[in-house]
């Protein structure tokens, strides 16, 4: 694969929920990314998302629960899974927000921050940089993490 299929396939993995930054810079690495382009690619992707989650996640939610019975379970979920990480946001606000999205464990990361900013009504300034700054410190885990087990 070229350096630029691999370079915007791993945004696009980046993007993708679950995923996330985690799942993609081992795959760009197994594409031959160098250290460099695979973590900018993966911040970028993983990053992308946040804004439009956290403008309009409630606008979302609430569209959910206009609608059928099936949707109205998928938005109680979302409701749950954001109080549940809340607990974090709510006794050290920002910093609480970086924590979350910097440990990259299943149930983190960028998109599930923005969930909880978007869901706790913080606002974009407030939150976008905590999201960053948590992306970029997950980023530095995984990769290093991912270099050290492609080197063995």
């Amino acid at each position: 694969m070229s350096t630029i299929k691999a370079f915007f396939y791993t945004i696009l993995i980046s993007m993708t929920p679950i995923i996330e930054l985690r799942g993609a810079i081992p795959i760009g690495i197994a594409n031959d990314l160098n250290i460099a382009l695979c973590f900018v690619a993966a911040v970028i992707g993983n990053m992308i998302p946040v804004p439009f989650i956290i403008i309009f996640i409630r606008k979302f939610v609430c569209f959910l629960k206009r609608k059928s019975k099936f949707l109205q379970k998928i938005a109680l979920k979302i409701e749950n899974k954001a109080r549940l990480k809340a607990k974090i946001i709510y006794k050290y606000e920002a910093l609480g927000l970086f924590i979350l999205v910097a440990i990259p464990l299943p149930g983190t990361g960028a998109w599930t921050g923005a969930l909880v900013a978007g869901m706790l009504d913080m606002r974009l300034k407030t939150a976008f940089p905590s999201i960053l700054m948590g992306v970029i410190t997950a980023g530095v885990i995984m990769t290093a993490l991912s270099y050290g087990i492609f080197a063995l």
